[in-house]
């Protein structure tokens, strides 16, 4: 079980060792907003177990960031836990794809029944959230206020940023990630990111506090290197297509600023709504012009 610890007033962070995920506490006077709730059933009922440990409050909401299984499979634990009518809160596009995105996940675990955490997934029920939104939401918890939104596509589709004004502090989700590159997958959108993380970098000050989906809590200076570098990868995509590169040459062709062999899907979803160049012809030849 991972500490909760308070980065700023009201804030806590706990991180875990699987997917170095973070679950993040907001507190207000009506109680807690949980953002985030772990990757399965057993890991979540953890995540209370520290929150009753920590002595807080009650939770009052969760929000997912997104709708992969690492932040949404706690859900039906927190719903046992503080009761079936509990909020949970998520832009509507990763609540609508929480299900299909769990049961491939589901699906890839049961082919790997070694993996320590396999039967913890099998176990799991995928609950999505029920408290939608498409642009803003703010959520008010006493005397303090979260703000829920929606900067634009990047890591997947339905990507939220919570923002706590007062504390100075953002909890970013998988737009930002300190303990490894950026995760392209395969409903990511690499072309779109870069101009999702301008967004998030306006809801930020100079000493803002933004807390990845992944890893340690970081300050502005961090998210805009992390800007430049999906920046890179997204114009070395435009630059590669543009030059006639084969799809499947690009990895090995492209100057990346992440590990080429993270960086499959973002080719792929990248090309996939490019425009293919020209095919370029021989010096000298020129195509043949059909005649009426």
């Amino acid at each position: 079980m991972a500490d909760f610890v308070e980065i700023a007033d009201r804030i806590w962070v706990a991180r875990y060792d699987w997917f170095d995920v973070n679950v993040t506490l907001i507190g207000g006077t009506r109680g807690l907003v949980v953002v985030d709730t772990h990757g399965s059933t057993r890991a979540a009922r953890g995540v209370i177990d520290g929150i009753r440990a920590l002595g807080a409050g009650k939770v009052i909401a969760v929000v997912n960031t997104h709708e992969h299984f690492d932040h949404t499979f706690g859900n039906d634990a927190f719903r046992h836990a503080y009761g079936p009518e509990l909020p949970i809160h998520a832009h509507e596009v990763a609540a609508e794809a929480t299900v299909t995105s769990g049961e491939r996940v589901k699906a890839l675990y049961a082919a790997e029944p070694d993996d320590p955490h396999a039967a913890d997934i099998a176990a799991t029920m995928i609950v999505p959230a029920d408290r939608t939104f498409s642009s803003v939401r703010v959520l008010h918890i006493g005397e303090r206020r979260v703000e829920l939104l929606h900067p634009g596509r990047g890591h997947t589709s339905g990507d939220l940023i919570a923002h706590v004004p007062d504390a100075d502090v953002l909890l970013a989700g998988d737009l930002v990630e300190e303990s490894g590159p950026p995760m392209y997958s395969e409903d990511s959108h690499p072309l779109d990111w870069p101009f999702t993380l301008d967004a998030v970098l306006g809801m930020c000050t100079p000493d803002s506090v933004v807390v990845p989906g992944h890893g340690a809590p970081v300050g502005r200076d961090f998210v805009e290197e992390q800007r430049l570098q999906v920046g890179q990868v997204a114009q070395t995509i435009h630059d590669l297509a543009a030059r006639g590169v084969p799809e499947d040459q690009a990895l090995a062709t492209g100057e990346w600023p992440f590990p080429a062999a993270g960086l499959a899907d973002a080719v792929r979803r990248g090309y996939a709504v490019l425009e293919p160049a020209p095919r370029q012809l021989p010096f000298g030849q020129l195509p043949l012009i059909q005649g009426p």
